[in-house]
């Protein structure tokens, strides 16, 4: 463990996402919307398949977090931009780096990309680890 500095870059964390990932993330997090477990619904949406909920890009973000910092991680806040969808058979694959240090707080800058681009961008502020980087 390693305490963390500005420009320190994250590891990587690749998920594969396939339709039973999208369809239980989204019912986990109470999301019932048809297009996340429909693929009619949302082809009549003008999507190809089903796809993430935003919901479940938050909980695959802090994921991302508390594995690199520790399970007692807290989070203060997300601040989080959509980009293009993740489609079953995506793979997510989260990077980032340490942007600001201060004796309080830790502050990322997080991308969540997959092949068409980044599916999420994200600023995340975490209570200064206790630990540091795992």
């Amino acid at each position: 463990m390693t305490a963390p500095k500005p420009g320190d870059v994250l590891p990587e964390l690749a998920l594969p996402l396939d339709r039973t990932t999208i369809v239980a993330t989204a019912i986990a997090s109470q999301d019932f919307e048809d297009v996340h477990h429909d693929p009619a619904k949302a082809n009549d949406r003008g999507t190809p398949d089903i796809f993430m909920s935003i919901n479940s890009t938050n909980g695959f973000l802090d994921r991302y977090v508390t594995d690199l910092f520790g399970p007692a991680t807290r989070i203060r806040k997300v601040a989080l931009r959509l980009g293009v969808p993740n489609f079953p058979g995506d793979t997510m694959t989260f990077s980032g780096e340490v942007a600001e240090v201060t004796e309080a707080a830790v502050t990322l800058k997080v991308a969540g990309r997959n092949a068409r681009g980044a599916h999420v961008t994200a600023t995340v502020t975490l209570d200064q680890p206790i630990g540091g980087i795992q």
